[in-house]
């Protein structure tokens, strides 16, 4: 039986759960703005644009990323699970087309990437989906889902810190200050690779994520995208 891709537990546990290392991770300074060499992406959508940055230190998921928005893997898919305080998620290819009752998020290209775990969930990461439990002990990623974290600044953000150190989750100083400063999910941390990070159109982001959303928090009314590489 196929499995549905995504951020596999629920909203109520997510802060729970086992993570690793923090090998692969760029600065925060580097998650605030592109630097010289790493590649830009355009996300088009209904709500606007949404610009992006993919990480260097990622390369497996950069290039595959690069690879699919090139041969317009990516063009009238559809952002299809959205949850306003926690991100938005696309890229499965049957959402091209889909009619409104199909359940979505059990698509991918026909393969995974392993996991570069590492890079953490500010505000506007850009992360893989994947399946999760023990039918995935590598956390390898869908080879085209992703999500995109919404959540900004919360109170609670501090005490899941302190539990993902707990755990063996490491941070720097600069990224617990931009952690207080933009906000995210670090209860994701150490869970699934971040692969990028939005520079502008979070605005968008915001948008998306607050439309009105029926089962499987499949958007109403289809949001659809199309990716471009700048440069």
């Amino acid at each position: 039986m196929k499995k549905t891709i995504f951020l596999f537990s629920l909203l109520a546990t997510m802060f729970l759960m086992n993570c690793g290392g923090g090998e692969n991770k760029p600065s925060a300074a580097e998650a605030a703005a592109g630097q010289a060499g790493e590649t830009l992406i355009m996300i088009e959508t209904p709500y606007g644009k949404i610009k992006a940055k993919l990480y260097n230190s990622t390369p497996q998921h950069r290039d595959n990323f690069i690879k699919l928005a090139n041969e317009g893997f990516y063009d009238g898919l559809l952002f299809h699970r959205v949850i306003p305080g926690f991100m938005i998620q696309g890229g499965d290819p049957q959402s091209k087309g889909a009619a409104p009752d199909k359940r979505l998020g059990m698509g991918g290209p026909g393969y995974t990437i392993p996991a570069e775990i590492g890079a953490k969930h500010f505000r506007g990461a850009i992360a893989a989906a994947r399946t999760g439990g023990a039918s995935n002990p590598e956390k390898r990623s869908s080879g085209s889902q992703f999500y995109i974290v919404q959540n900004g600044l919360s109170p609670q953000n501090d005490q899941v810190i302190n539990q993902k150190k707990a755990q063996g989750v490491v941070y720097s100083q600069a990224e617990l200050d931009f952690y207080n400063k933009v906000g995210g999910y670090p209860g994701l941390d150490g869970e699934y690779t971040v692969f990028g990070q939005v520079l502008e159109g979070m605005d968008v982001v915001d948008k998306i994520a607050a439309v009105p959303r029926g089962s499987g928090d499949r958007p109403k009314e289809d949001v659809t995208m199309k990716v471009k590489i700048l440069k």
